[in-house]
């Protein structure tokens, strides 16, 4: 499957009284991109204007050319997001009506739904839990369920913004080989630095900036180092 380019120029975005980014130049196509940075520094902010979330106060985003404040519905077509807390995302009573819901504008007729969300929970290992009540899976199912929701509409890319935060080491590990085993792009926000190892490229992100942009190896490291000089 092949991925999105996603391209920001001179991105600043202003919260408030708040710059929470500013002038950020990036140009992704990678297959696996990690982004890391402390608490507040704009991470998540960077991660939410991939997919229109978060419009850009100046400067642009595009994603396969298409602007994300002028053709929102389009890019959120190829870009799909798994936020921290899964509970943000469920919003059916069930498993399978969840993953069903993502398919509502697809214009799908019954069976080809049908079809698509029952492969969707097989291929995640939800397949056992499809008329169970969304709400009360494990915290591990949850997060493989607002995947698998995201996941049944058939994005390029996939942006996961911390998505093993609230989880057990466990359960952070099963999400990780979910998240690294996928054809499509994946951009992941993470605190845990380990599951970056085997990405492509990292961003570090200090003070609304991005600081350092390399390889898994010396990005960590400089984010390292970044964290040792924090008061």
């Amino acid at each position: 499957m092949t991925g999105c380019v996603v391209e920001l120029e001179d991105v600043h975005v202003r919260l408030g009284e708040r710059d929470v980014l500013r002038g950020v130049d990036l140009v992704l196509r990678e297959h696996r991109v990690g982004v890391v940075g402390a608490n507040g520094s704009g991470k998540s902010t960077l991660a939410r204007l991939l997919n229109g979330l978060v419009l850009p106060t100046r400067g642009s985003v595009r994603v396969d050319g298409q602007d994300t404040a002028r053709h929102g519905a389009t890019v959120r077509r190829r870009v799909g997001f798994v936020f921290t807390d899964p509970d943000a995302q469920i919003v059916m009573p069930t498993v399978a009506e969840d993953v069903a819901y993502s398919l509502r504008r697809h214009r799908l007729g019954a069976t080809e739904a049908d079809r698509r969300v029952h492969e969707a929970l097989d291929r995640h290992g939800l397949a056992g839990h499809a008329d169970h009540p969304a709400h009360l899976l494990s915290g591990g199912q949850k997060q493989l369920l607002a995947l698998t929701s995201v996941l049944v509409t058939e994005p390029q890319l996939v942006v996961a913004d911390e998505p093993t935060t609230l989880l057990d080491l466990r359960n952070t590990r099963r999400v990780a080989r979910e998240l690294l085993a996928l054809p499509q792009q994946v951009v992941l926000v993470s605190h845990d630095l380990d599951l970056l190892a085997d990405y492509d490229r990292v961003l570090v992100v200090d003070d609304g900036r991005v600081v350092a942009d390399d390889e898994p190896g010396p990005a960590v490291a400089h984010y390292r180092k970044l964290m040792e000089r924090e008061p």
